[in-house]
Order: C-alpha cells, then sequence, then structure tokens
C-alpha cells in the first residue's frame, strides 16, 4: 500500500490492518501513551474544498505522531493557478513526506500519486471519502464488534460516501443495500464493483434498505459545489429522511451514523440524531485514529 486514493485498491486484509492499528493507537491515546511515530516527518495539507474534521483531525494527529502539518490552500497554491498537478507533485515530493489532498476531481489525487514519489492520502473527492469509510468501520466495529455478517445500509445520494461504503462494507463482508432516486445513483465503477457480490441491494425504496439493518447511515442531499441544485434535490429526496418510521424497519438495536454536518429535519430527524449522537461523534473522533493509522502505514 503505497497511497490511498480510493477503496477500489486496497484489498480486505489491509483495511483490516488499518482499523487494527486505529485501534491500538486510539487505546495509547486515551491511556497517555505517546507514540511519536512520524517525528520529523512532514505531511503537506492541500485543500480546495473548506474542512472541519478533516483540516483539525489531520493536523491533530501528525502532531500527536511527532510530525508536523502543513495547511496549503488551493487559493494560495500556484496549482490553482494553473500550475499543472504533474509539477506540483513532483515539487512537493522533495520538501514533504506525503500529501493529503480535499479536493473536487478524482483525477487530481490519481495524478498527485503518479507523478509525486511520496504517499498521497485522499482526504475527499466527488469520488470517494476513504478516509471517512475507515472511521464508519472502525466505529462499526468497536460498537458491533465485527463487521462480517452486519447489514449496512446507506440512504440518500448516491455520493463519495455511497460509493465508498459500497466498496468498503462489500470488502469487509458486510451486506449492503443503498436506496437513492433515480438520476443520482453510485458511480458506474463502483456498481461494477458490487455486482459481483449477491449481498448488495440497491433500491428506490428506503424502508426497503433499511429492513433488518445492524447500521444505518446517511449524508447530506446537496455537497459542497451543489448549491445552485438545493431545490431540486430537496425534492428529489423527500421520503429520505432517516426518522423514527424508518428505523422501526430496522433491527431493533441498530445504530446510526452520520459524517456531518448533518441538517436536521432533511436527511435525518433531530430526534434520531440526538438518540444516535454517541455513535456519530465516536464517529467524528475515529477520523482522528483512523487517519492517523493512514499516515503511520504510509508515511513510516
Amino acid at each position: 500500500m503505497r497511497h490511498l486514493l480510493k477503496l477500489l485498491d486496497l484489498s480486505k486484509e489491509e483495511i483490516t490492518d488499518i482499523l487494527n492499528l486505529g485501534d491500538q493507537l486510539k487505546y495509547e491515546n486515551k491511556h497517555g501513551i505517546e507514540h511519536h511515530l512520524l517525528k520529523g516527518k512532514a505531511l503537506g495539507m492541500i485543500f480546495e474544498k473548506a474542512s472541519t474534521r478533516t483540516r483539525v483531525s489531520f493536523e491533530v494527529g501528525m502532531y500527536q505522531l511527532g510530525g508536523h502539518a502543513l495547511f496549503l490552500s488551493g487559493n494560495e497554491l500556484q496549482i490553482g493557478r494553473g500550475e499543472p498537478v504533474e509539477d506540483t507533485a513532483r515539487v512537493l515530493s522533495r520538501y514533504l513526506d506525503g500529501i493529503m489532498i480535499r479536493t473536487f476531481a478524482q483525477e487530481e489525487v490519481e495524478k498527485l500519486a503518479e507523478y509525486g514519489s511520496i504517499p498521497v492520502i485522499n482526504a475527499l473527492t466527488d469520488f470517494a471519502h476513504p478516509c471517512q469509510v475507515l472511521a464508519d468501520l472502525m466505529t462499526v466495529r468497536e460498537f458491533k464488534g465485527k463487521l462480517e455478517g452486519l447489514k449496512m445500509c446507506f440512504i440518500g445520494d448516491g455520493n463519495n460516501m455511497m460509493n465508498s461504503l459500497i466498496v468498503g462494507g462489500l470488502k469487509m463482508g458486510m451486506d449492503v443495500a443503498v436506496a437513492c432516486p433515480d438520476g443520482y445513483h453510485p458511480a458506474d465503477e463502483v456498481l461494477e464493483f458490487a455486482a459481483a457480490y449477491p449481498n448488495f441491494l440497491m433500491t428506490d425504496q428506503p424502508a426497503e434498505a433499511a429492513k433488518g439493518a445492524d447500521v444505518v447511515i446517511t449524508d447530506v442531499w446537496t455537497s459542497m459545489g451543489q448549491e445552485e441544485e438545493r431545490k431540486k434535490r430537496e425534492e428529489a429526496f423527500a421520503g429520505y429522511c432517516i426518522d423514527d418510521s424508518l428505523m422501526s424497519v430496522a433491527n431493533q438495536d441498530a445504530m446510526v451514523l452520520h459524517c456531518l454536518p448533518a441538517h436536521r429535519g432533511e436527511e435525518i430527524s433531530a430526534e434520531v440524531m440526538e438518540k444516535n449522537e454517541k455513535f456519530i461523534f465516536e464517529e467524528a473522533e475515529n477520523r482522528l485514529h483512523a487517519q492517523k493509522a493512514v499516515l503511520v502505514t504510509l508515511m513510516k
């Protein structure tokens, strides 16, 4: 494993190793055990999309690992003024030990990895959100004790979260069901991958996807860069809110996750959000621990 570009690139064993290391680093962090495994290492963090959790968790993670993180705004880099990604990759590879990027096009992340000589971490593109889904899998395993054999359901847009959850869930032996309206399906590449798994279901009926689920997950209906589509999306996703009625068809002990920020009253009701806050905010914390495991795996 040289990079983390998308979960399609990882094996079940590689994902398991990251989750196990994340658990270990979380335990050590909670017990005050220092783990300066990246002492003297520098991570460049390129942000072409703004973020709360991504910036704070990576920056704190590098500090706890004994390294240093540099915030690099897309507006301040030459990449934002027309410098080819290929050249940026070559230059940054001579200064840094790793690059984390949060951007729009998956192609940009792939090019950084192709032309650079240091590890590249995809902290979000329009296609994939591998760091978030590793944290999600870590959280499910933490509360449920396993992943294999559980049913995971995602209700909402066929966005980067749905793409990565389908891949991550199926690779880890979970049953995966997704519900999305026509026109908002996951990427063709992901559907081609999922077609080989009999334990995958895609439907336009949220209740069908949520039936018997152990884990129910959602995300905002309108992602960053889609603001002009907001009204159209609200109409398309009417009936896709995770509320008490929908949760009544899931397993009695089902947990709800949300990658945040959450729009209460849209994709999730305020009641369901508060009932599941211990899972959702542990999930948010686990971004720190799962990403530290990725950093150590790639940069140590």
